[in-house]
């Protein structure tokens, strides 16, 4: 390009002008330009980089800065918890302009409609036309109508059908109620049979000292039917005491047996006894072990208190700290 011109420059000087200029001191003088045009180009250039380069040190150092105090206060967690928020508020800003989209269609939708009634009660002056349209709206409304009716009665039959299974399957009170009651009737029918077993006990012994009396009262009859024949020849009165040495044996051995089966009851009852001492003891021990229990239970409960309400202090003095900052 500067050859050009000087090419040019010197043919004009030649056949231009009346006077040539000699080409040995316009080509230093083009080139000093040129030369001084692309120092100061260059010094510029040089200038706006080192300004860059400034200002991009600066912004290093700036979020080299923002990084450390970010790691040595500890809000990376904050940061975290910012970053998903921010996640979250455009999630809802996407369902806003989607609910937003989805109410302008139904909005279109609805005025679409309104128009056309609008242009069939005014546009249209045939009145039969008209009675057909409203004709045919309302049918198709009770159609819908219909429609809709049944699939409520479904959808309630449904929930009908499940409240009874909700319903068929007790509650952790009613639960707790059953077992009450469970165990009140348990006590109930307790009582009531050792009430029963006590009024058979009691009707076996008199239906025995019944059999007893009955007994003896015959042998007095016996005997004194027979004493006055027995005591007036020998051999009545000899079998007379024979009769009644049998009868002295056989209430012997009913005396023995009677002591022997009281002997028996009076071991289980000592036996009940021990067992009633021992389950005494065992309950009188799951008392205190479940006293014991309890305190701990408590404790616990209070410790657990404790350290939620020491955490959750902590996390507003963490939370207060990072906002101030």
């Amino acid at each position: 390009m500067i050859f050009t011109a000087l090419v040019g420059f010197q043919s004009w000087a030649q056949h231009g002008s009346g006077t040539t200029t000699p080409l040995v001191t316009i080509v230093p003088q083009l080139q000093l330009e040129e030369l001084k045009d692309f120092q100061s180009s260059t010094i510029k250039l040089n200038a706006d980089l080192e300004e860059l380069n400034q200002r991009k040190s600066n912004v290093l150092d700036k979020m080299q800065h923002l990084r450390e105090k970010t790691n040595t206060e500890g809000a990376n967690t904050m940061v975290q918890r910012l970053l998903s928020l921010m996640e979250t508020l455009k999630v809802l800003e996407k369902q806003e302009s989607n609910f937003q989209s989805y109410c302008n269609a139904k909005c279109s939708g609805l005025q679409a409609e309104v128009d056309e009634l609008e242009e069939t009660l005014f546009g249209d002056n045939d009145g039969e036309n008209i009675s057909t349209n409203f004709s045919h709206s309302w049918h198709t409304s009770i159609e819908r109508l219909n429609a809709a009716k049944k699939d409520i009665a479904t959808k309630l039959r449904a929930i009908v059908m499940l409240k009874r299974q909700l319903g068929d399957v007790p509650s952790q009170p009613e639960l707790i109620q059953y077992e009450r009651r469970f165990s009140e009737l348990y006590a109930q029918i307790q009582g009531k049979l050792r009430q029963t077993r006590k009024c058979y006990a009691t009707f076996n012994a008199l239906l025995e000292i019944k059999d007893m009396m009955l007994k003896e009262t015959s042998l007095l009859n016996s005997i004194s039917a027979q004493f006055q024949d027995a005591i007036t020849s020998p051999a009545g009165r000899l079998k007379l005491i024979d009769s009644m040495e049998g009868i002295l044996k056989g209430v012997q051995q009913k005396a023995e047996r009677v002591q022997f089966s009281q002997e028996a009851e009076q071991n289980v009852s000592d036996a009940l006894k021990t067992k009633y001492a021992a389950a005494l003891s065992e309950q009188r021990r799951f008392n205190s072990l479940l006293k014991t229990f309890q305190m701990y239970q408590l404790n616990l409960q209070r410790c657990k208190e404790t350290t939620v309400l020491i955490v959750n202090d902590m996390w507003f003095d963490c939370e207060s700290e990072a906002d101030s900052t």
